[in-house]
Formats: C-alpha cells, sequence, structure tokens
C-alpha cells in the first residue's frame, strides 16, 4: 500500500504566491516610511504663512541682540570633589553649569557653588543610583541653586557626575 501523506497534494499557497505577498507587503512598509518621512518633515518645518509686506526682507533679532547683557547666561561653577556621606571611602566629583536668567555677580555663583558642595557632602550611596536617584538630586541642586540665588538659577545642568 502507498502512503497516504504521498497521495495527497501539497497544501497552502505556493512559493511564488509567497514571494509575491512578501514583495507586496515590503513595498507597503517602504511606502508607508517615505510618506510617515515627508510628513515628520513638513511638521517641523517653516510654517507656510506669508510674511507680512512690511517685514519682507527684514531678519528678525534675537531678544538678547535689541538689548545688550539681558538674557539667559550660562555660568560654569569649578569641579566639586569631595567624599559623600556614606560610605565615607567614596569620592563624588561634579561640574555643574547654571543657566541665569540674568548676569549675576561671581559672589553668587560663589555660593552656589558652596552650597552644592555642603550638600554632595550629605549624600549617601543609595539616594543617587539609578536613573531615580539621578532625578532626585537634579531636583534637589536645582531647588538648592534656585533658593541661594533667589529665584535667579533657572537651571542647572550637571555636565559630569562621578563615583569613585
Amino acid at each position: 500500500m502507498a502512503n497516504v501523506e504521498q497521495l495527497q497534494p501539497r497544501k497552502g499557497p505556493s512559493l511564488v504566491i509567497q514571494g509575491v505577498m512578501l514583495l507586496v507587503v515590503t513595498a507597503a512598509a517602504i511606502g508607508m516610511g517615505w510618506m510617515s518621512g515627508g510628513y515628520l518633515k513638513g511638521a517641523g518645518g517653516p510654517s507656510s504663512v506669508p510674511a507680512a509686506p512690511e517685514n519682507q526682507g527684514k531678519v528678525a533679532e534675537p531678544a538678547a541682540a535689541q538689548q545688550p547683557g539681558t538674557g539667559p547666561t550660562l555660568v560654569t561653577l569649578a569641579p566639586i570633589t569631595t567624599n559623600i556621606a556614606s560610605p565615607a571611602d567614596t569620592w563624588i566629583r561634579m561640574e555643574v553649569s547654571v543657566v541665569y536668567d540674568a548676569p549675576q555677580p561671581p559672589a553668587m555663583t560663589e555660593d552656589i557653588h558652596q552650597d552644592l558642595l555642603a550638600f554632595v557632602r550629605t549624600l549617601k550611596m543609595h539616594q543617587v543610583e539609578g536613573a531615580s536617584g539621578y532625578q532626585h538630586l537634579k531636583a534637589d541642586i536645582e531647588e538648592r541653586a534656585s533658593i541661594r540665588s533667589q529665584g535667579h538659577a533657572k537651571q542647572v545642568l550637571i555636565r559630569t557626575l562621578l563615583l569613585e
């Protein structure tokens, strides 16, 4: 007797149909990607609103260029290198920049530096572990800088954070 599996025809689409379907799906994916890219490129570009006739040919000047000495100011603090509270043999090095809303005297920057140094010395290792620990550290540093500068420090940028 013949084997039953040999007599029955193979079921399912042929290899040619599978290949055609693969090409159709690939072409559709490429087309959708191209269309999405064109849409996103157009969404972030300049607006299509025409300029007013009186503003034709003029270049807008930033507010800081109109009034010298005003606008956000970035000040880099001296690196903070000290040991943390627990474990006591762990050292931290931090390089920080402060963004002020307007130029501030150097004494304010030095006060913020000393306050951050005192704060970093009270840290414990478990407080700065992981992404959430970093976010809490950054929020605490920004709050201290804002308080010390009476609200003139708008943001603190941690450029380098190294624990050893």
